[in-house]
Formats: C-alpha cells, sequence, structure tokens
C-alpha cells in the first residue's frame, strides 16, 4: 500500500444488515447434515461468542503471560414461526398427528441463514454473507402468549443456543463459518448454495449443510498444520 490512509472513501462505507434465507438441518444418525427445511418468519439471529478469557500467569514477581481460555459460539434465534420439523430440536414429540408433548430428548441441528452487505454506492445490493452454523442446541426459552388488543403483535418465539465444535482438518474445531459474497468466486458460491438449498433442473438435489472441510474445499482452501501453541 502507498500514499497516505484515506477514511470513507467513495464505495468503501461497507455495511451489513437484516437477516433472511433461514434453513434448518437436521443431523442423521451418521452425524451429516443432509436435510434442510426452510425457515420462514426468522426475525433476529444473535451471535454470542463466550470465552477466549484471559488469565494471568506470574513468575519472577512480573506478569510472565496470559493463557487463553477456549471460546464458545452461541446464538439467540428469534421468528415469529419455525419449521414443523424443528420441534424434536425443541423438546417436542408428535405421538399423533396434531398432538404435541413436551420435556422429550433435544436433537443437534445446523443453521445457514444470510446477511445483507451494502455500501454507500450500491446499497444492499453489494453483497451479502451466508453463515454457516453446526451443533446447535437449543435450550428451552420462555414463550409469552398475550391478549388480542387494539394494538395487536404476532407472538415472537425466542431460543437460546449453545453449539459443539465440528472437526476442520488443519484448524482448531468449529461451529461457525463466514462467506462473503463479494470475496469469494460466484461460481463456488453458486455451487455452496446448490448444496444449501437445493435444487430442481438439471438434476434433482436435496438441501443439506456440508461439514466444514467440504465448504474449504469448495472455494480452494488450503490445509495447514496446526502448531502444539494452537492446540
Amino acid at each position: 500500500m502507498a500514499g497516505a490512509i484515506t477514511w470513507d472513501a467513495v464505495g468503501e462505507r461497507v455495511y451489513e444488515t437484516g437477516v433472511d434465507h433461514g434453513v434448518l438441518y437436521l443431523v442423521s444418525a451418521a452425524g451429516a447434515y443432509d436435510t434442510g427445511f426452510a425457515w420462514n418468519g426468522l426475525t433476529t439471529v444473535t451471535e454470542s461468542p463466550s470465552g477466549a478469557e484471559a488469565t494471568a500467569q506470574y513468575a519472577d514477581n512480573i506478569k510472565y503471560l496470559n493463557l487463553i481460555s477456549a471460546e464458545e459460539f452461541g446464538a439467540t434465534i428469534e421468528a415469529f414461526t419455525y419449521p414443523d420439523e424443528f420441534a424434536e430440536c425443541d423438546g417436542s414429540a408428535n405421538p399423533s398427528e396434531g398432538v404435541s408433548i413436551g420435556q422429550q430428548s433435544r436433537k443437534t441441528f445446523g443453521l445457514s441463514y444470510r446477511t445483507q452487505l451494502g455500501n454507500d454506492l450500491e446499497g444492499t445490493d453489494y453483497g451479502y454473507k451466508l453463515h454457516l452454523i453446526y451443533g446447535a442446541v437449543a435450550a428451552p426459552t420462555e414463550k409469552a402468549y398475550a391478549t388480542i388488543n387494539d394494538t395487536p403483535e404476532a407472538i415472537t418465539f425466542s431460543w437460546e443456543v449453545t453449539t459443539t465444535p465440528v472437526p476442520v482438518t488443519g484448524f482448531k474445531p468449529t461451529s461457525s463459518i463466514v462467506i462473503d459474497s463479494t470475496v469469494v468466486d460466484s461460481a463456488d458460491l453458486l455451487a455452496l448454495e446448490t448444496l444449501l438449498y437445493g435444487t430442481t433442473t438439471p438434476t434433482p438435489v436435496e438441501p443439506s449443510l456440508p461439514l466444514p472441510d467440504a465448504v474449504i474445499a469448495l472455494f480452494g482452501g488450503v490445509v495447514r498444520e496446526v502448531t502444539e501453541q494452537e492446540v
């Protein structure tokens, strides 16, 4: 880079907004996220990483180093509704059609959603980011049912989500991947979206969530060695 720094140059005023294209993925007995369902009515996904906290270590009467704890990925999902298939992830079972019982085992699931990227030239047509979440488990949360009045509002459901990371060759395990459409190759992005959302032509493809290694391979990612300090 040459020359002086320039702030807020034309075309570089980038921002991120919105959430759409939510998809729920159920996990098979083999550990594959091979069944996807549209999540309509998705209103908010609040990502809440935790951990990565420093613990100071002292020696020779000085601060010797900081040890950093493992980082975990969590989120809060809010929506007006949810796929019927999410019931088993929310601790419900259906012993017969139209009958639901709670306090059942909660199934692990995957999730993908999209956030819009905008800038000062193209607005929200600038691009988007794909967010892929693995190993998610939804905790019980309250549901508030209120009377209809002169300013009615639709009920919003909310779930606190924790995750268990999945393996990534050459890297630490992860629970989340983000793909930026303004950076990656468009053909590679289309290949990923075909897997995520499925297609009917020319050959039918059922929606699925590829594991991190498969996603990285789609974009020509390079595998590297993990050092002892990173383990």
